[in-house]
């Protein structure tokens, strides 16, 4: 008599392999564009179109999220214990025909098993920039250990990932995934500005950030941008976007009906109490009401640091994309509320977002005399590059 086995890892393997066959085409396209370059020339390619790849993976991760994917395919990290939704159509089609109107259809499988294939191809392209920078670490301007933070950052984001799908979209989880991703965007992205600049982490630069005011500015501005875009996943985590449809007002009041206590109850399930109860819509209200008054001191801050930033013609560059971004961030935000959430606002406005985290982070080490971290950005990078070829 036939038994099933104990431990089936054909998903996992099957997703492993495909995370690879995805990263050998950037690998490959890096390896010709750099076979002339140095050791730290090419890394640094390998880590911008990495920083790419990843700002993608946080779109699309918006997209599973916002087209309500994340449960399409319900375990983890196969699809019904297959590595794609083709293995599983009978599964499918079961759980589609008991629930048409449920988070399982055959085109939500494929979004999140799409969203898994990328985030398992940027794995290895991290584990690859850490491989490669152990191997000639004395020849690098950057610690093998940055790419190891980075590579362990990626490990903790997958299990992030698994812990979406298996705690059945809890809305803590969700949102630390969101800033997870964020926080992996920030780690490539000074990860890229130590290759340019041919430093090591620590040793002692007289950039912009050095400057004692200034300092201070920069460190408030990015940490109230964390503290907006954890508010920012609380909301869509919790599906409060539409808690207030109309501009300036919520509900026609400038002071509505919150329930802070609930809203911010932070260890329950979606849509209920921490009682089991249902989440009260005065909750919805209240989550979705701090980030607007959140969105206020953001982009004010933004703005007083996008002036002094554009006081100096090094960094002027830079002040100007945060301009653009604060616009926006207030366009995408103002259609999501008054136009009902359209789909394309809502993953540009995730966007801009992980723009702003980037374009700080360049900011804020940004080199004398550099133009500024959004001129050496990654699009420029690739649009470079392209026309060389």
């Amino acid at each position: 008599m036939s038994t099933a086995p104990v431990l089936d890892l054909s998903p996992t393997l099957t997703l492993m392999v495909t995370g690879l066959l995805v990263a050998m085409l950037p690998l490959a396209w890096v390896w010709l564009k750099s076979r002339q370059a140095t050791p730290g020339q090419r890394l640094r390619m390998l880590t911008l179109v990495t920083l790419f790849l990843t700002f993608d993976l946080v779109l699309f991760g918006a997209f599973t999220r916002l087209t309500d994917s994340g449960l399409g395919c319900p375990d983890w990290p196969g699809c019904y214990g297959h590595a794609s939704p083709l293995g599983a159509k009978v599964d499918i089609a079961a759980a589609q025909a008991a629930l048409p109107s449920g988070p399982v259809t055959f085109g939500k499988a494929w979004v999140e098993m799409i969203h898994r294939y990328l985030a398992t191809g940027v794995g290895v392209l991290i584990l690859a920039i850490t491989l490669a920078t152990w191997l000639d670490r004395r020849h690098l301007p950057v610690s093998p250990w940055w790419p190891s933070l980075t590579l362990f950052w990626v490990c903790v984001q997958g299990a992030f990932g698994a812990f979406t799908v298996t705690m059945k979209l809890f809305p803590a989880i969700v949102t630390l995934h969101l800033l997870g991703g964020l926080v992996l965007l920030a780690l490539l992205r000074m990860q890229a500005l130590r290759y340019q600049h041919g430093v090591h982490w620590g040793t002692a630069q007289q950039g912009w950030r050095a400057q004692g005011r200034h300092r201070v500015l920069w460190l408030g501005v990015f940490a109230l941008l964390w503290l907006q875009i954890a508010l920012g996943g609380w909301v869509s985590t919790n599906y409060a976007v539409l808690a207030c449809s109309d501009f300036p007002q919520c509900q026609g009041s400038w002071w509505p009906s919150m329930d802070f206590a609930h809203g911010f109850s932070l260890w329950r399930e979606l849509g209920e109490t921490r009682q089991g109860d249902g989440l009260p819509f005065a909750a919805l209200t209240a989550i979705h009401f701090v980030h607007r008054l959140g969105a206020v001191v953001v982009i004010a801050g933004l703005i007083w640091l996008a002036c002094s930033l554009h006081a100096r013609p090094d960094t002027r560059h830079t002040a100007r994309w945060l301009f653009g971004l604060v616009l926006w961030q207030f366009a995408t935000g103002l259609s999501n509320v008054v136009l009902g959430w359209p789909l394309l606002a809502a993953v540009g406005h995730t966007g801009g977002a992980a723009a702003l985290v980037m374009v700080l982070v360049g900011a804020g080490l940004a080199q004398p005399g550099s133009q500024s971290s959004a001129q050496s950005s990654v699009l420029s990078f690739v649009s470079s590059s392209g026309k060389q070829a």
